[in-house]
């Protein structure tokens, strides 16, 4: 300030400034001290000093409760697509956004103990979707009309949510029904409606899961040899169900309804389709699998493990009645093959689980040879069977071998005509494994 004073006072050159220590101050010009009030910082007097504003409290308003969330969720949200609606209630979800997901579900899919359920879920620090497959299709309740779909969840073993999905009259999918994922009933039928029971059925033997399967179906219908065909086939020929309408509804009513399983193999290409059949015999009855038509599913298998001379179908009708397993040999072989070696390892299994299961094997032969060595030969081939379920861990008690050499053939070992029939000898060098448990 000293200097600029000095230089609109004097008309000469300018001479040196004298240090600051050795001169006296220079006048003050009130308005400059005014502008350098403003700008200089107070000097802070913690004896006198008024105390500094308290900063805004963040994010402590408390969630509304849940009957203000129910009444505020409305009628739900619609998309022209299920899977981008379960998306975004998932994403929310992982947001811990309760207001958000509740308002995309809708009220009439929620109540209090959901809305509780689904705060827990979202309260999981890692809770967030999977990212292997976050929405998936269970199956159709309605061609084209009702379908139900899941929501699966990393970080909490098995979290899964269900939804009934309701086509509007516009094309929009809005959820009708919700239903949490019920660890306790892991393994079991979640919805315990028809498609529920269908899913169930099909869900355990895929996860060869035998007894789960067992306990689904009408033990009269569906026999324990062709629930162990299923387990065998969708095993080894590496079956699953198809992503996209994996369960069709062909008729949904009270009493009874049908779906149409689509099956794709291990790369995706569709496999084979077959049909369920499930029944209840009033509306206060569970429902149970009661047919299980594998003839489309079966000619698949066979076409993929055909090959060489031996015969592929695991599963046949008994002529006593019900279904019989069925392992298959060369021309004069007794030696359990890689294939059959698999089946008996499920077979084991089975057995494993309850020591009261029992099974009967019977070894056979086709006509050539004589009869004592098709009988030596046969019995050869149940005694094969029978010593690999011992290295199993499969008990003596357990198991019943029979050797029945030509005498029982399945198919003709030679045409009408007096003809050798190749096809006929490979489906009658076997072992059946007849299931009564």
């Amino acid at each position: 300030i000293g200097i600029g004073s000095y230089l609109f006072r004097s008309s000469q050159p300018a001479e040196p400034a004298e240090p600051a220590t050795s001169q006296a101050p220079s006048p003050v010009n009130p308005e400059i001290k005014k502008v350098s009030e403003k700008v200089e910082p107070r000097p802070f007097d913690p004896f006198n000093a008024e105390p500094e504003p308290e900063p805004d409290p963040v994010d402590t308003v408390a969630p509304p409760p849940p009957e203000q969330i129910l009444v505020d969720a409305g009628m739900g949200a619609a998309e022209l697509k299920p899977e981008v609606l379960l998306e975004k209630i998932g994403r929310s979800l992982e947001e811990s956004d309760l207001v958000k997901a509740s308002m995309l579900i809708g009220r009439r899919a929620l109540d209090e103990s959901q809305l509780e359920g689904l705060r827990k879920l979202a309260a999981i620090g890692d809770f967030r979707l999977s990212s292997m497959d976050p929405v998936m299709e269970i199956g159709e309740l309605e061609a084209n009309r009702k379908s139900r779909w899941a929501l699966n969840f990393e970080g909490e073993k098995g979290a899964r949510i269900y939804f009934d999905l309701l086509r509007g009259k516009t094309g929009g999918w809005g959820v009708e029904k919700m239903k949490l994922f019920d660890q306790e009933a892991a393994g079991r039928a979640i919805f315990v409606d028809s498609l529920g029971i269908t899913d169930a059925f099909l869900r355990a033997v895929l996860e060869q899961n035998f007894d789960d399967a067992k306990s689904l179906v009408d033990p009269e219908s569906v026999s324990d040899a062709k629930i162990a065909g299923l387990c065998i086939i969708f095993e080894e020929a590496k079956y699953r169900l198809r992503t996209q309408k994996p369960l069709r509804a062909m008729f949904n009513r009270e009493l009874t309804a049908g779906f149409i399983a689509h099956v794709e193999d291990e790369t995706g290409e569709k496999a084979a389709d077959f049909g369920l059949n499930v029944q209840r015999k009033t509306i206060d009855q569970p429902w149970q699998v009661t047919e299980v038509n594998l003839d489309s599913l079966l000619a698949d298998y066979a076409d993929r493990v055909a090959g060489g001379d031996v015969h592929y179908t695991p599963l046949i009708k008994n002529p006593t009645g019900g279904d019989t397993l069925i392992l298959y040999f060369g021309f004069d072989e007794d030696v359990l093959t890689p294939r059959t070696e698999r089946q008996l390892d499920i077979v084991a299994g089975l057995l494993k689980t309850d020591s009261d299961k029992e099974l009967t094997l019977s070894g056979h032969t086709d006509s050539l040879g004589t009869d004592q060595y098709n009988d030596k030969l046969s019995e050869r081939r149940a005694g094969a069977v029978e010593k690999y379920l011992f290295r199993l861990g499969v008990p003596r008690k357990q198991i019943v071998a029979l050797a029945e050499g030509e005498a029982k053939p399945r198919r003709p070992n030679s045409t009408a005509d007096g003809e050798d029939n190749p096809s006929g000898r490979r489906a009658n060098r076997r072992t059946e494994i007849y299931l009564d448990f």
